[in-house]
């Protein structure tokens, strides 16, 4: 059993959809089971139906849902000439879309954020099963909402893991019970509550769904299909030299991850690790390619990384009577932290003031230094950028840096990372 993840980008077109399914066709003799994102920018168009729907907006509704259906419609038309039977797939989804869209609104915008979005992965998963099928490629459909259950923690959905396992185990392997079938194909991204809510695993979550699906299965391994040919030690829009790592371990990838790395989510190492189940990630456009392995293996020679997080916003916190910054000055401040949905990506801490560089998201900063305002004296720097590296020296300080103010710093054996003022020129 081998877990295949497609991204959007690899489905966001006719061409890429063939492409998919020439790369499937290479393993036609496994069993397969294929997690597939929404096609292309879908989820950013159902995210501003969403919108429309909680504001309203009856008239931007339409089109926007027009516009949603000739995006999928015209894949279809561009795939295959008779496409009857696969628009004939997708139309009841679209119905049911229409129906969610016209029912009354709940008082809960992340449960009608993940009723609306999930259609994404329906819709795509629709499509790509029912153009294998035209091809002579017998594949079953399965609805992730029903095998990976969460809680109703909307938007950031908490994995069953007991019940998820039980679900995916008995409806995977009932679906390869039949011989003829090649491939199960189902969504990234989705789950659904033991209520039979949707609840999504949080932005770019397919690859969590990918790691969820072989944990369960115990899985061979995993690939996930990138526009890259593999994990980069940089991102190649800042740096023409960037190097391909060709195997890293899990906990190089875990850091690199948590430090804000995005060609893997965050949560998905973990469960592969547990299993000790190595993750492929190889490109699409050139399949025979050998990619990156991450396994439990650790490389003898360690390539340094350089992550680069822009739009971020150092807020530095006093006490406004100049006392030391204690235990209860921590406890009040975090609480205002979590209650504004920020996200510490480093802190520092001094005997008068403690330092926090967060995303820059105005609806979370602003009402989280208006709280702080109240018993601190709080002061800010933005149009800065946290500079992550991974197995520094001095030379790669001195690349990255570009001679820039340095607000803040923090290093340890392997990791060093700088707070700076301004961005990085290339």
């Amino acid at each position: 059993m081998k877990v295949f993840k497609f991204g959007g980008a690899s489905v966001k077109d006719a061409a890429g959809v063939r492409n998919v399914a020439r790369i499937l066709e290479k393993f036609a003799g496994s069993q397969l089971v294929v997690v597939i994102s929404a096609i292309g920018k879908t989820t950013n168009l159902l995210e501003e139906i969403t919108l429309r729907y909680w504001n309203d907006q009856g008239t931007e509704l339409a089109e926007l849902v027009k516009k949603l259906k000739d995006n999928h419609y015209s894949i279809v038309n561009e795939l295959v000439e008779n496409n009857d039977e696969i628009s004939g797939k997708l139309q009841p989804v679209f119905e049911k879309l229409e129906i969610a869209l016209a029912t009354p609104k709940s008082d809960n915008f992340d449960f009608e954020y993940d009723r609306i979005v999930s259609f994404g992965e329906i819709l795509s998963t629709t499509l790509v099963s029912a153009f294998l099928n035209s091809l002579g490629h017998n594949n079953i459909w399965l609805d992730a909402r029903k095998m990976i259950i969460t809680d109703d923690n909307y938007r950031e959905g908490k994995v069953n893991w007991e019940k998820s396992v039980s679900n995916v185990k008995k409806q995977v392997a009932d679906s390869f019970n039949d011989n003829s079938v090649q491939f199960v194909i189902t969504q990234g991204f989705i789950s659904g509550t033991a209520n039979g809510d949707s609840v999504t695993l949080g932005r770019e979550g397919s690859d969590y769904s990918a790691a969820i699906l072989a944990y369960s299965l115990e899985a061979e391994s995993v690939t996930i299909w990138k526009d890259v040919p593999g994990v980069l030690n940089a991102d190649p829009k800042f740096f023409s030299d960037v190097v391909k790592l060709d195997e890293i371990s899990y906990e190089e990838a875990i850091e690199l991850s948590y430090y804000g790395a995005t060609i893997i989510h965050p949560k998905t190492l973990k469960p592969l690790q547990n299993k000790n189940i190595p993750l492929f990630v190889k490109s699409f456009y050139d399949p025979s390619s050998s990619g990156t392995v991450i396994s439990s293996s650790i490389p003898k020679n360690l390539v340094p990384s350089y992550i680069f997080k822009r739009n971020q916003i150092l807020i530095t916190i006093f006490p406004k009577d100049f006392s030391f910054i204690g235990v209860d000055n921590l406890s009040e401040i975090f609480d205002i932290i979590f209650s504004n949905k920020l996200k510490i990506n480093i802190m520092q801490s001094t005997a008068l003031s403690f330092s926090i560089c967060v995303d820059n998201v105005e609806e979370h900063v602003k009402p989280a230094i208006d709280a702080l305002a109240g018993n601190y004296k709080v002061k800010y720097n933005d149009e800065i950028e946290l500079i992550t590296i991974r197995h520094y020296s001095q030379n790669i300080i001195d690349k990255v840096v570009q001679g820039r103010k340095i607000y803040l710093e923090q290093k340890s054996r392997t990791t060093l990372q700088l707070v700076v003022k301004g961005f990085f020129k290339r």
